[in-house]
């Protein structure tokens, strides 16, 4: 029984220690500091910068990639209307050519043959046109039969037809009908450029052939480019003619540019149920080439949100938080670390989502990454 009652005391000794551990214990915890405290000179040294959240206009965006391109009518695809040798070319890839300017030169025996059917028939329209008027006017007075003057008359438009077909398929191969027509035949034609611009494919060399409709080279002129930009099915009602759109080339830079919808597509593509969207940039000086991949925003609708500065919401194991001042004394300052929900980010601003917070609330607004980190 003895035993018994000694137990017993030094079990409520115990428990005696361990409630006076406990409330030293709390003691202590409510005797730490609560929040960040900086100092004036550490304020002022740092350049930290305190303010209010501000009401602040944000774009809803639809996400989208796409290209740099140009119009039809600023890419030209050069071909021959006959095949042939090259005989001469000096262009390289990159090379800059004005309108009109000489290409390529072919050489091939069919331009000769072509030549003298065409200076045969020259010859002979003289001698047929004039047989046709003598038999018409030997028919009209009843002298020559009809059927010598329809013979006549279809030999000379038969001649006539081809002189006019020859002529046409000669000045495509850029020869000069009427240097044929003096006895001046060559076996070369020349191939001018159709419009300004660079080369940007050269597909043959010097003595190479080429078939016709084999694509001997490629124009395009980088005056005027546009976006051309994949919209998926979802979002197409959303977009519409004359919004913005802010694009970046990720592989070249990280600098934004402006553009505006100019034209959406009306058809899907049954395979990747997208529309094409046809932008057209603010700014062309710019060093924009054809086939620059793109990344782009179309800004469909605005809404008008609280914010902060970017750099006053820092992220922090998955989570973000900015700095709310919850006390001011003539030497120091003492921040509160909030969590925020961020929304979208534009022009160096980020929406905060938080029910929280109101709009006289002070916040640390810069160099909220030195105090917490990242």
């Amino acid at each position: 029984m003895k035993n018994i009652f000694q137990i017993a005391a030094i079990f409520l000794l115990l428990i005696g220690c361990g409630d006076k551990t406990s409330e030293a214990s709390a003691t202590e915890e409510q005797g730490e500091p609560s929040g960040i405290v900086v100092t004036q000179d550490q304020f002022d040294t740092n350049n930290l910068v305190v303010g209010p959240m501000e009401q602040r206009t944000f774009p809803k965006m639809v996400e989208t990639s796409g290209m740099i391109d140009v119009p039809p009518e600023n890419r030209a695809s050069v071909t021959p209307f006959m095949g042939g040798f090259v005989k001469q070319t000096s262009l390289l890839v990159g090379d800059r050519v004005k309108k009109g300017q000489l290409l390529v030169v072919l050489e091939n025996q069919e331009f000769v043959q072509m030549q003298q059917e065409y200076l045969e028939v020259f010859n002979q329209l003289d001698y047929l046109k004039a047989e046709f008027e003598r038999n018409q006017t030997l028919f009209d007075e009843k002298i020559a039969s009809q059927k010598n003057f329809l013979q006549a008359k279809s030999n000379y438009q038969t001649a006539q037809a081809r002189y006019q077909g020859l002529r046409e398929q000669l000045q495509m191969l850029n020869i000069s009908p009427s240097k044929v027509e003096q006895g001046n035949i060559s076996s070369q034609a020349a191939i001018y450029a159709p419009i300004a611009g660079s080369i940007t494919k050269m597909n043959v060399t010097k003595g190479s052939h080429v078939s016709p409709a084999t694509e001997i080279l490629e124009i395009v002129d980088n005056q005027h480019v546009h976006l051309e930009l994949t919209v998926f099915e979802k979002d197409i009602l959303k977009v519409k003619k004359g919004q913005k759109i802010q694009f970046k080339i990720p592989e070249a830079s990280e600098e934004a540019f402006n553009a505006e919808v100019h034209l959406v597509g009306t058809s899907i593509d049954d395979a990747k149920r997208t529309i094409k969207v046809h932008g057209h940039l603010e700014h062309e000086e710019g060093n924009f080439l054809p086939g620059m991949f793109v990344d782009a925003m179309i800004m469909t609708d605005t809404t008008k949100t609280w914010s902060l500065p970017e750099e006053a919401v820092i992220e922090s194991e998955g989570n973000y938080y900015v700095l709310k001042l919850v006390e001011q004394t003539d030497g120091s300052y003492t921040f509160e670390r909030v969590a925020v929900k961020q929304g979208g980010t534009f022009d160096g601003f980020t929406e905060i989502i938080s029910t929280g917070l109101n709009e006289t609330d002070q916040f640390l607004t810069k160099g909220v990454f030195d105090l917490i980190g990242g």
